[in-house]
């Protein structure tokens, strides 16, 4: 008798809404790896806001048509993306047969991102190319799994996008969230000066990260003080350019991890 399980349990939606109106758990088809992909047995996980905006459609301006186009209009319509989850941590139970940088029992943490989703589920299915690295031996598979989201996309909008570098001057808006933590240590890794915005309650948590300078939005306004950054950098969704513009030297720029088409075709937004 084959003893090996071939189905597991996920988080499922197939309709858009709140969680606990859509998200129901269910026994779906395990995934089996193709000849370049790794079976990941999924230890840990996160939720994310980019799960939850995607779960509930709560995008920027103009998103929500197009996911409804790509996914489905009530709901997505691929049952490969009807389980959400960006990123895990675990143990790789399988291999395909082409497979060379991984083997079994591998510990690993994944960043499946939208391309493949589907962290929440007892197992993935992800290319060896993809963003799976080896586990560090000193981390816990919940501290891996938080690595993913937040650090990759302050990484890429920092290094790749503002190119930032040694004596630039950033700003974090949003500073005590995913993203804006990573951006914070980020920024003085690369040698930056670097001003986080948060709340009162979060003050003395950015300024453990590393920040130059921590402004309370809730009592001051970052753009009425003078001063000019080479980098904006809004994590949250929050500001416009044309508010934040006369806080840029006239080469800054305005980064929006969260923006909107009109944000994107309009202003002077990266």
């Amino acid at each position: 008798m084959n003893s090996i399980k071939k189905t597991m349990k996920a988080a499922v939606y197939t309709r858009w809404g709140s969680p606990e109106m859509v998200l129901k758990i269910k026994e779906v088809d395990k995934p089996v790896p193709k000849e370049n992909e790794v079976l990941i047995k999924n230890f840990s996980t996160t939720v994310t806001a980019a799960d939850m905006r995607l779960l509930g459609l709560h995008v920027p301006t103009g998103f929500g048509i197009l996911l409804r186009l790509a996914f489905g209009w009530g709901g997505p319509r691929n049952p490969k993306k009807q389980i959400l989850g960006l990123q895990s941590a675990g143990v790789i139970e399988a291999v395909g047969e082409n497979v060379t940088d991984f083997k079994i029992f591998d510990s690993v943490l994944v960043h499946q991102g939208f391309q493949y989703m589907g962290a929440h589920a007892e197992y993935s299915c992800l290319p060896e190319t993809g963003l799976i690295i080896e586990k560090s031996e000193s981390m816990t598979y919940d501290q891996a799994a938080s690595l993913g989201f937040g650090g990759i996309t302050a990484l890429e909008f920092l290094r790749d996008v503002a190119k930032i570098q040694d004596g630039h001057k950033l700003l974090v808006y949003g500073a005590s969230g995913d993203v804006g933590t990573y951006a914070i240590q980020l920024g003085k890794y690369y040698g930056a000066d670097v001003t986080g915005v948060c709340s009162t309650n979060n003050l003395e948590l950015i300024k453990s990260l590393g920040a130059d300078r921590v402004i309370d939005y809730t009592r001051e306004d970052f753009t009425a003080d003078g001063e000019k950054y080479d980098v904006i950098f809004d994590t949250v969704g929050k500001l416009s350019f044309s508010n934040s513009k006369r806080s840029l030297h006239n080469s800054g720029k305005f980064l929006m991890a969260v923006g909107g088409i009109p944000d994107r075709f309009f202003c002077n937004v990266k």
